[in-house]
């Protein structure tokens, strides 16, 4: 089984997944690890990851993601907001979408994210200029919830996703 990941980190956290998705492909071939390559990689798995950009992934994978065709692909990244399944299931959704139609996506998995200190005080401005507003509020207790990920739960629940999809795709390929 060749495996690639793929993986576009801005601040580390998407970085930190794609070790633990390294570490989980234990008995795999990982034949590409880091940014979208320039040129065309050939694996069994993608698993592609990327940090969330205003709900969508970065523009890199982005544009990778719209490259592929006729792959299995395991999706992975991290967000600094939501931090709930129904908001990772949308994320993963969107990505989804990015890609061709002969792609098939095997499975999903994505976690919080730290985000940088600015971006909390760009929230406390916010609150500063609406006091009244409840959504600044609710954005800095996200910000304060997401110090701490990824977290070593996060680790492990990714290297167990890329098991469970490496050993998918190894019974798809028999």
């Amino acid at each position: 089984m060749k495996v690639a990941i793929v993986f576009d980190s801005l601040t580390g956290n998407t970085a930190i997944i794609a070790k633990a998705v390294r570490d989980g492909c234990k008995g795999a071939e990982v034949v590409f690890f880091g940014p979208p390559p320039p040129e065309g990689v050939e694996a069994d798995l993608y698993f592609i990851g990327s940090w969330t950009n205003r709900g969508m992934p970065s523009g890199g994978i982005t544009a990778f993601l719209k490259s592929l065709r006729g792959k299995r692909v395991a999706l992975f990244g991290t967000a600094g907001m939501g931090g709930n399944r129904a908001y990772f299931s949308a994320l993963a959704e969107r990505a989804d979408t990015l890609l061709a139609s002969d792609n098939t996506v095997t499975d999903t998995f994505y976690c919080c994210g730290k985000m940088p200190e600015s971006v909390r005080e760009r929230y406390e401005e916010m609150l500063r200029e609406q006091p009244d507003n409840e959504m600044p509020r609710h954005m800095i207790e996200n910000f304060d919830r997401a110090l701490s990920h990824p977290d070593e739960a996060d680790r492990r629940a990714a290297a167990d996703f890329a098991r469970k999809a490496v050993s998918s795709a190894t019974e798809e390929k028999r």
